[in-house]
């Protein structure tokens, strides 16, 4: 029997959340959303990261694509995807939802413990 858990664990992209795990990665996501897209040298005049560093990153997220580059002269400009992101959104949610019923679970234990045993 599959259980919600067991569907919210099958449904979840781990690559898609170890490159948002990234702290770095995520500003540049918001970076590329409002501004509408950016290359490395961009990103990182508005990073405390070196321009190699803002490469690795994005190519890990376009790895996951999360982003896509095209050539425009000697660079190469990214843009969010933006299904991508509604992926990760609706993974969000569905996490979300997951640990809602866990603690919804477990504050029914406590209550039914507590009623059993008052203070």
């Amino acid at each position: 029997m599959s259980t919600a858990v067991d569907r919210v664990a099958d449904e979840v992209d781990d690559d898609l959340w170890s490159a948002i795990g990234d702290p770095t990665r995520r500003r540049m996501l918001d970076l590329l959303l409002a501004d509408g897209g950016g290359t490395a040298t961009t990103l990182s005049e508005q990073l405390p990261v070196t321009r190699q560093a803002v490469a690795k990153h994005l190519a890990v997220l376009d790895r996951v694509g999360l982003v896509h580059g095209t050539t425009v002269g000697r660079e190469r400009r990214y843009e969010a995807d933006p299904r991508r992101m509604a992926d990760a959104t609706a993974q969000l949610a569905l996490v979300g939802s997951g640990w809602d019923a866990r603690l919804r679970r477990i504050k029914a234990i406590a209550e039914a413990i507590q009623r059993r045993n008052p203070t």
